[in-house]
């Protein structure tokens, strides 16, 4: 995409991604030479095309060739130049200059420019970065334990258990409405893990390969985040033996799961805190930042059960993530084997006022994970903007609510914005415009290693923000189209619990409602779409690994692809509940000749590309997923 409304056409057949289908060697190690190549329409008016990198701080510029042969070859609108790439550093930065009849312009990861570009929009290639393999073909499933199902009632929580504001904890029959005086964080219904493990062939029947967890750590509450005992899974989900027998059922089945973390704080009843409110020379007393000792300390947001952890205390740093006996080392380990993890309030870490020490305890954390397994997935929550913690020295993954979600939902539905402490909402009904969500898409793309593209957590709601279904007001063709995006856009999907069956907001319980088991109140048709979708994106290499680039931007439509080698996905998405019009959809600037036959995933509509456009049909409000067809 040129960035530029006054760039000239031919800039938008310019296209290169840091995937295998234009670099050698997406994933080299280090000293090792690299091929790159770009691509660009056969009819723009070049002098020369260079690569610039930036070794050692100082650029350099190589000029690059013609790739011999793609001349000759007639049916195809672009033609390839490469040059070799050294990869001298862990992070090499790369962008193109074009010389051209009508000026010099600079291609980056955000696009053509005629104006000189921040390195932070650079292309990258990361030397010797390990990824876990097994996230490729992932499809997560998250899981609130307690609203999945209760397979053993005698560890449901007991009103003679403990008090909570003048309140004792009460669990509720499955779906029952809970007494409006009840406070939110003691309602129970009972679900526990061996209720997950009695559900696995449901799970695994929808296609899912591996589950995200919330807390399952000792905690009074229904979400656990006001953790106890870091040590133990909590006895209302069965204990630690509830866990390990969850470990072997998944590995029976190849499936995974990542646990969830909450390193930034902890319960107010945890016994390091209760230690540190009376004792003040005790270890522990440094593990949290008291303004005047007992009752006046920080805490997450202010929250008073929730006391924050304060890390310059090196005993606190060794007890989290550096002693071989670690809280983030031990549950990787057998026999729980935990596949990685998500970390609450990332974006939180290690930062309280003057004390910014979030990278060096988020690259603790990171070693410790690594060490312990290479194969774990490390993943931070934060629902902004954290291209900087995303450069592999950091998390794997974030849960892309910025980069994905919140952008998706303000296309389709308007904008929602509020923050904790603000009174109100910040809102419009009318949605944002495409060239908005196209641009923001491609700037949090840009702003990363591609390799950390294919990392980030694609999620579209969560235990924390409203059903997908209410969102688009119970639409079926928006809930389709969004779920469409998301298992085909760079990254690694998770299926909310319940939306594959149509689950809306709970007039009580909200988002965390309990999954309904009865068959009769399933949307069926929706059940089997999520099937099918799941299935596409675990068998389909190019929509794991496959480069990126949006084609069309139109006020109602925005279509994108998914390219590997010869391989192209056209992914269409309309929004208006009136068709766009049978007309050609401009395709020749993403390198696809006329000629080229496409099939309709769902439908199996034909199309065919003529003039440098695929000769789409009328295309009702959703999304469709179009499949080049080979010769």
């Amino acid at each position: 995409m040129a960035s530029l409304k006054s760039s000239p056409g031919w800039l938008h057949s310019v296209y290169h991604n840091s995937s295998a289908a234009y670099v050698s060697n997406p994933n080299p190690t280090l000293n090792e030479t690299v091929t790159v190549q770009i691509r660009i329409g056969t009819d723009a008016p070049l002098h020369n095309v260079y690569l610039r990198t930036f070794p050692d701080g100082e650029q350099a510029i190589t000029p690059m060739t013609r790739v011999a042969g793609e001349q000759q070859v007639v049916k195809r609108p672009f033609s390839l130049f490469q040059a070799p790439l050294p990869i001298n550093q862990h992070n090499v930065h790369y962008r193109f200059i074009l010389e051209a009849a009508d000026g010099v312009w600079v291609y980056t990861a955000a696009g053509a420019t005629a104006a000189m570009p921040l390195d932070s929009t650079d292309f990258q290639i990361l030397a010797d970065y390990h990824s876990p393999g097994w996230l490729e073909t992932a499809v997560f499933y998250q899981l609130f334990p307690d609203r999945f199902h209760n397979a053993d009632p005698s560890t449901n929580p007991r009103p003679d258990e403990f008090e909570f504001h003048g309140h004792s904890p009460q669990t509720y029959t499955w779906g029952e409405s809970p007494d409006p005086a009840q406070p939110f964080p003691i309602v129970f219904y009972g679900g526990d893990l061996p209720g997950i493990t009695e559900k696995l062939d449901y799970i695994q029947a929808l296609g899912i390969n591996a589950l995200y967890l919330n807390p399952v750590f000792s905690a009074h509450s229904n979400h656990k985040y006001d953790v106890i005992d870091y040590h133990n899974v909590d006895a209302h989900f069965g204990g630690n033996e509830a866990l390990v027998a969850l470990r072997h059922a998944l590995s029976t089945r190849n499936m995974r799961y990542i646990l969830d973390i909450v390193p930034n704080h902890c319960g107010y009843w945890h016994p390091w805190f209760q230690t540190a409110q009376q004792h003040p020379n005790a270890p522990e007393a440094d593990f949290f930042t008291f303004h005047k000792r007992p009752d006046e300390y920080a805490s997450w947001l202010g929250v008073w059960t929730l006391p924050k952890l304060n890390y310059r205390s090196q005993e606190l740093r060794r007890r989290m993530y550096e002693a071989d006996d670690a809280i983030f080392k031990q549950w990787l380990q057998p026999p729980f084997t935990a596949d990685g993890w998500r970390v609450d309030v990332a974006n939180m870490l290690g930062r309280q006022g003057d004390l910014q020490i979030g990278t060096e305890i988020v690259e603790g954390i990171r070693e410790a994970v690594k060490s312990t397994n290479p194969e774990a997935y490390l993943l931070g929550e934060n629902f902004f903007d954290a291209t900087a913690s995303l450069q592999g020295n950091e998390w794997d993954g974030i849960m892309n609510y910025s980069g994905l979600a919140i952008p998706l939902l303000a296309w389709l539905r308007g904008v929602k914005q509020g923050a904790i402490g603000f009174v109100g909402t910040i809102e419009s009904a009318v949605p944002w415009p495409t060239a908005a969500l196209a641009q923001t898409w491609q700037h949090y793309l840009a702003a990363i290693p591609w390799r950390i593209a294919l990392q980030q957590f694609n999620l579209l709601n969560s235990h924390d923000t409203p059903r997908l279904r209410s969102e688009v007001s119970e639409n079926d063709a928006l809930q389709r189209l969004a779920a469409i995006v998301q298992f085909t856009f760079p990254g690694i999907p998770c299926l909310y619990y319940g939306d594959e069956i149509g689950m809306i907001e709970d007039v009580h319980l909200h988002q965390r409602g309990c999954m309904i088991w009865d068959e009769t109140r399933w949307n069926h048709d929706l059940l089997a779409f999520y099937k099918e979708l799941i299935r596409l994106r675990r068998e389909t290499a190019v929509l794991q690994t496959g480069g990126f680039q949006i084609l069309a931007v139109e006020p109602d439509t925005i279509a994108y692809q998914r390219e590997g080698g010869s391989v192209h996905f056209l992914i269409i998405a309309h929004r208006a509940s009136t068709p766009r019009p049978a007309s050609p959809l401009p395709v020749a600037h993403g390198g696809i000749a006329d000629g080229t036959r496409f099939s309709e995933h769902f439908s199996g509509q034909e199309a065919i590309v003529q003039n440098g456009a695929l000769l789409a049909p009328d295309l009702p409000q959703g999304a469709t997923i179009w499949r080049q067809q080979m010769a």
